[in-house]
């Protein structure tokens, strides 16, 4: 059923039943990125065996370049649009077009800039890997306004339709490359193919189309909010990739692309927990910034919800990873499994750190989230620059540690201004942390003592139910935590009363 274009552009507040639909499109999201998750995994299950460690590692020192595509092309204007009480259609027309403009300018950048990165790393195939994997910028120029129109009007079931469609066709397209020997350029095409994709999908579904630019005050602060939005992302992803440059400088592509698997699968799992939670959570309580009491209770909610699934979900995969990346990819990724067996304990405090997001747009302080972007990529580069030495391993448990070190910092300084703290912080994840970790603690004697002879297979599934059940004893049996069963009760019956009704 299509939306009439002129409901995007209506006042930004609550309507009936908005804790339901705001529930509803995080389950959505989630399911979607579940799904696409899937799709991702089960591509890597056939392409990792089709290709080599050096491919993947190719590919990834192109990126840790060139990925930062989709967050600086829309320059954060997603966000700003989702957040604004109110926008018209020639505003929108101008962000449109300021975003072309930059993602056909940093596009010729980054092509006339692939021999640097092939003298960088002495890599003479990478010239032409940077400069097809330019055509990233302009991919995402063209989609980013339709996109944040349909988040600003809760649409996530249609854009789960649109990322999905686009993941299932461009992960065929990479295997049957891979198939027929494309070797890494099965790797490069993929993304793009996504990206286009996406762009027709959501123009298709949103029906709006840019036209005359209307820059207004409006736009002013739409683009000065989604510079500090920008500012931040840019330090996060710079610190996100420091690591494949220094390792790749290091190691090669080989030894990059053993990491580089490993963090694939570590930002898949995040990508699932909480990335899609992002727009609904900025769009819901944006909606309640007049009643801060009830957004800090929305917050409080959600945030205990995401800790009590996500956790537990990281610490399964630390103490099981090892075993699983070697029956699903082969031994040739044996050392991308312990890799990740090392970074999924970092996923466990950083499933929540990744929500700070919620509060910083929300409160309308891009400039602080900015501010703490900045000393988060200090913080980590200098955690890189200590597990450098050590090698891959090194630089996963520096990584895990300073994000035990930095998670609850991070939510509190975000929280400030809207009467968040630190205390609240803790009071609505300690109980999760405390039972997700010793249930890791249980789950590493186990594999290291009385299972060790054990078959990998048989192994991992004692390792796993015991993990879910320590974990549940303790959470629920011990610290008496029922809120997000109970969240999860409201959502189910609440998808229940909308298909039925």
């Amino acid at each position: 059923m299509s939306v009439p274009v002129h409901e995007f552009f209506e006042e930004n507040k609550p309507h009936e039943d908005h804790t339901g639909k705001s529930l509803r499109a995080g389950a959505v999201s989630v399911a979607a990125r579940l799904l696409n998750a899937f799709v991702q995994i089960g591509s890597v299950l056939f392409l990792a065996r089709l290709l080599s460690p050096e491919d993947y590692g190719l590919v990834s020192m192109v990126t840790a370049f060139t990925g930062f595509a989709p967050v600086l092309v829309d320059l954060g204007t997603r966000d700003a649009i989702v957040q604004r009480a109110r926008i018209n259609r020639g505003e929108v027309a101008a962000l449109f077009w300021i975003t072309v403009v930059i993602g056909v300018t940093f596009a010729a950048v980054a092509a006339s800039s692939g021999g640097l990165i092939a003298r960088f790393y002495g890599e003479p195939r990478l010239r032409m890997i940077v400069l097809v994997s330019s055509l990233n910028f302009i991919a995402c120029a063209l989609y980013v306004q339709h996109y944040a129109l349909m988040r600003r009007l809760l649409m996530f079931r249609a854009l789960a339709g649109v990322e999905i469609t686009a993941n299932v066709v461009s992960a065929t397209a990479a295997i049957t490359m891979a198939f027929w020997g494309a070797g890494y350029w099965a790797l490069v095409i993929r993304p793009i193919t996504t990206l286009f994709l996406t762009a027709f999908g959501v123009w298709i579904k949103c029906r709006w189309w840019p036209g005359k630019p209307e820059f207004t005050s409006g736009v002013k602060e739409s683009v000065k909010f989604g510079i500090n939005v920008t500012g931040y992302s840019l330090t996060d992803f710079g610190s996100r990739s420091s690591d494949r440059i220094g390792i790749g400088y290091r190691t090669g592509p080989a030894g990059l692309g053993q990491y580089q698997n490993a963090m694939f699968v570590y930002d898949n799992l995040l990508d699932v927990l909480v990335f899609p939670l992002h727009g609904v959570a900025v769009a819901s309580l944006s909606k309640l910034r007049d009643d801060i009491r009830q957004l800090r209770r929305a917050w409080g909610q959600a945030v205990t919800t995401v800790a009590f699934y996500a956790m537990p979900a990281f610490g399964l995969l630390a103490v099981t990873s090892r075993d699983i990346i070697v029956l699903l990819l082969g031994k040739k990724w044996a050392s991308a499994g312990l890799l990740l067996s090392v970074l999924a304990f970092r996923g466990i405090p950083h499933s929540v750190e990744r929500t700070l997001g919620w509060l910083h747009v929300t409160a309308g302080r891009t400039d602080r989230w900015a501010r703490w972007g900045l000393f988060a990529a200090c913080v980590q580069f200098c955690a890189l620059l200590c597990g450098l030495p050590f090698g891959p391993t090194g630089v996963a448990i520096a990584y895990t540690s300073a994000m035990f070190m930095l998670f609850v910092p991070a939510l509190a300084y975000a929280g400030r201004p809207l009467g968040i703290g630190a205390a609240d912080v803790l009071r609505a994840i300690w109980r999760q942390l405390f039972a997700a970790v010793t249930a890791a603690g249980v789950g590493v004697f186990l594999r290291f003592a009385p299972l060790a002879n054990t078959a990998p297979v048989a192994r991992t599934a004692i390792i796993a139910v015991t993990y879910v059940a320590v974990y549940l004893a303790i959470v629920i049996g011990v610290l008496r935590l029922f809120a997000p069963i109970r969240t999860m009760q409201t959502l189910v019956r609440g998808q229940l009363a909308a298909k039925y009704a």
